[in-house]
């Protein structure tokens, strides 16, 4: 499939095009490309591939978003995605991307082009040492020489994408292909890819895990963190236990599902009575949870199905594959099955009451609170997926967000490493791998993090994504830890509170968005239902004043409510 003159056998556009063959023999549709002169003949060999229907090119300016771009991409479309740069400082901003796919298993394949050997520490332009530069970010990593021979090319990039699918190990992630190519970097003609190589996975996958028993009879809760996966759901709803489950594990839906437990493991007779946990997935939203977690008292029983699991307190007894159910009777004193799921479905009542009467009392700020822009947002249909960026949109979803209804759209977030960057290049990505309207909710720290993130090239296709910015005016996460006590409201605002002054009208009109602004539940519930069509940002105003008090006198008064229910 190869045209061309005989000089370009060995060449770095021999090399380019054995390496687009390869890829999508193994699934790969989507590559994404931030444009370079040494990674050049990639481009070309991609640009031809598209032409002939073999996949789907983006091109995006800036590596840091091309590179959570390609992780979006993955998130949404279920498939591996490559993310093609040129050498030097263009790959080192892949890192942050390459650090959260590494986390929370996210198929990436880097190829990073680079100087042939000769030219490597000869101080030539735009050469550094790209060997390793991910370090141990990367499931697997090939330094090619350049003009390797196509059969071992093939079986390199056979390697790499069993290691990135986690094939063999359950444990999929990013890898990363460092491609020496040498002069001329131009193809001498257009390639005719004519049809598609045919996708087969050479490599096996391994089989599943084996199940461990437990007995029914302790008074245990299901702790689904994110990525968890409808198995939390089934084994709660098995077990008639209490299902914890934040907003991105994809378990939060069913009976057992457990909206505010946040504010009510710090009940004795609920988060104190507990004896064991069951986890799934990645949890990290929550001090109450990591407490629980922590507990010596509490039996942590960890299901990881594939890859690496989450124990950050080295509590857990067992890490198994699945759990199947032993029926054990209830000892003296201990609560049968049901009624331990009833007194956590009725404080979850109470305590959802209480929220719900607070928020409609308002705020005396300038704008709405944080839950209810949160609340709303949960609540509008009308996408194939919601976005939420890190710190407080998030935590305000775990709070106020009621169990989905089955069919809702999936909430994604990057909470391998829960940074902020790259949250709109991911939402995106999303958008592109599920040819769906998205929806993200982000602060506004967040959304000026990685504006950039909006500007579309004007060759590049549109997508359908509307970013929800509450903006309070700086971070206030940090305002409800430590750093925000009353002591320290000295150096508060200007170390953590960041106040910034951008116009984010101008800002996202700069970028050719749509942009409106709101101050009302009901404006905002309003813009949510409208159809979803092209960029477009809408702004809400959010009070952060006194959110530290506000905090702990909702969690004040939903202890109050949910004691007399639990007797």
């Amino acid at each position: 499939m190869i045209a061309g003159s005989a000089n370009e056998a060995t060449s770095a556009t021999a090399t380019a095009r054995t390496l687009v063959i390869a890829l999508v023999a193994h699934g790969v549709r989507h590559v994404v490309l931030a444009p370079g002169s040494r990674s050049a003949p990639l481009a070309y060999a991609l640009h031809d591939a598209e032409r002939a229907g073999w996949l789907t090119l983006h091109v995006r300016l800036d590596e840091r978003g091309v590179g959570f771009l390609a992780l979006g991409i993955a998130r949404g479309s279920g498939r591996p995605v490559a993310v093609v740069t040129t050498s030097g400082t263009a790959v080192a901003n892949l890192h942050p991307a390459v650090l959260e796919a590494a986390h929370s298993g996210v198929p990436l394949i880097v190829l990073s082009a680079d100087r042939p050997h000769e030219m490597r520490g000869t101080g030539a332009n735009q050469t550094t040492d790209q060997v390793g530069i991910f370090g141990a970010a990367v499931r697997h990593a090939v330094d090619l020489p350049a003009a390797p021979a196509p059969g071992s090319l093939a079986q390199i990039v056979t390697r790499a994408l069993a290691a990135a699918r986690g094939l063999r190990t359950n444990d999929p992630g990013p890898v990363h292909l460092n491609i020496g190519l040498r002069d001329p970097l131009v193809p001498e003609a257009p390639w005719n890819a004519g049809a598609p190589p045919t996708h087969r996975d050479v490599v096996a996958p391994t089989s599943a895990p084996a199940a461990a028993t437990l007995p029914r009879g302790p008074r245990t809760v299901v702790v689904a963190g994110d990525g968890a996966g409808p198995a939390a759901r089934a084994l709660a709803e098995q077990a008639a236990w209490p299902l914890l489950a934040e907003p991105t594990s994809g378990a939060r839906s069913g009976p057992t599902a457990i909206g505010p437990y946040r504010l009510l493991l710090t009940e004795p007779a609920l988060g104190g009575a507990v004896e064991r946990v069951v986890l799934l997935g990645h949890p990290t939203l929550s001090r109450p949870v990591s407490g629980l977690l922590g507990r010596a008292d509490v039996e942590v029983v960890v299901v990881a199905p594939h890859g690496a699991w989450t124990d950050v307190a080295g509590t857990a007894s067992r890490v198994v594959g699945a759990v199947d159910l032993q029926d054990v009777a209830p000892g003296p004193g201990r609560m049968a099955g049901q009624e331990w799921l009833t007194s956590w479905q009725r404080a979850a009542e109470a305590a959802t009451t209480v929220i719900e009467r607070s928020l409609d009392a308002g705020t005396e700020g300038p704008g709405l609170d944080g839950l209810q822009v949160a609340g709303e947002t949960w609540a509008a249909r009308g996408v194939g997926a919601l976005v939420v960026g890190s710190s407080n949109p998030i935590r305000d979803l775990d709070l106020i967000a009621p169990p989905a209804a089955d069919g809702a759209p999936p909430v994604l977030a990057n909470r391998g490493l829960a940074g902020i960057d790259g949250t709109l290049a991911t939402a995106t990505g999303v958008a592109l791998g599920l040819d769906l309207p998205v929806r993200a909710l982000v602060g506004d720290l967040t959304f000026l993090h990685d504006a950039g993130s909006l500007a579309r090239g004007a060759l590049e296709c549109d997508v359908d994504l509307q970013v929800v910015v509450a903006n309070d005016g700086g971070g206030s996460i940090f305002a409800t830890l430590e750093h925000g006590a009353p002591e320290r409201a000295a150096t508060y605002e200007r170390l953590f509170g960041t106040p910034q002054d951008v116009d984010l009208a101008a800002l996202a009109a700069a970028y050719g968005a749509r942009y409106v602004r709101v101050t009302t539940a009901g404006d905002l519930r309003a813009t949510l239902q409208a159809p979803l069509r092209g960029r477009s940002v809408v702004e809400v105003a959010v009070d952060r004043s006194n959110i530290r008090a506000r905090r702990r006198e909702l969690a004040a008064a939903v202890s109050r409510a949910v004691r007399p229910v639990l007797g």
